[in-house]
């Protein structure tokens, strides 16, 4: 059994609406970096990076990190951690990914990010929020709270990867 929550259009709409907040909470948007965690949150990173653009006629820094080297509870071999991205020192890194869920990729990327310097202050955006926290992590930006169970399952598809936009909830095998 499978539950849209959100569809295209609905994507899209929040997207822009974090855009409005993330340009209403910041000032100055030139010491802003929006960093992306791979795969889905840096495609949603680049898709905030261009409305912003279009609303506030700026164009804000963004980047793309893979955080699995930071993580503490994969299995197996992780990949080599990298050199930073982008500059982080002293500017407002406002880490982007698609479900907040127990917490543990957000831990590790601010590991991540203050490996690669001190920023100023780290923020976090999320498309879906669907609780259950292992760790006392809050986002700064949600697209949508989701109350779940830990049956299901929150699945973004970005048409980057599956073709069409839409956030569904389905029940675990």
């Amino acid at each position: 059994m499978m539950k849209t929550i959100m569809d295209e259009a609905g994507v899209a709409r929040t997207l822009k609406r974090i855009a409005h907040e993330i340009i209403e909470h910041h000032e100055d948007l030139e010491d802003v970096v929006l960093m992306g965690v791979i795969h889905r949150g840096d495609t949603l990173a680049h898709r905030l990076q261009r409305n912003i653009e279009i609303l506030a006629g700026e164009r804000v820094e963004c980047c793309s990190v893979d955080f699995r080297p930071w993580r503490d509870d994969l299995e197996g071999e992780r990949p080599e951690k990298t050199a930073a991205p982008c500059d982080v020192r002293e500017k407002v890194v406002i880490l982007c990914d698609d479900v907040l869920f127990r917490g543990r990729t957000v831990r590790a990327a601010m590991d991540g990010i203050m490996s690669f310097g001190r920023p100023r202050k780290i923020e976090l955006m999320v498309l879906v929020d669907r609780g259950h926290r292992e760790l006392p992590i809050r986002a700064d930006y949600v697209g949508k709270n989701v109350p779940t169970s830990l049956e299901e399952i929150v699945k973004v598809n970005l048409r980057e990867y599956d073709q069409e936009d839409s956030v569904v909830i389905e029940q675990a095998e």
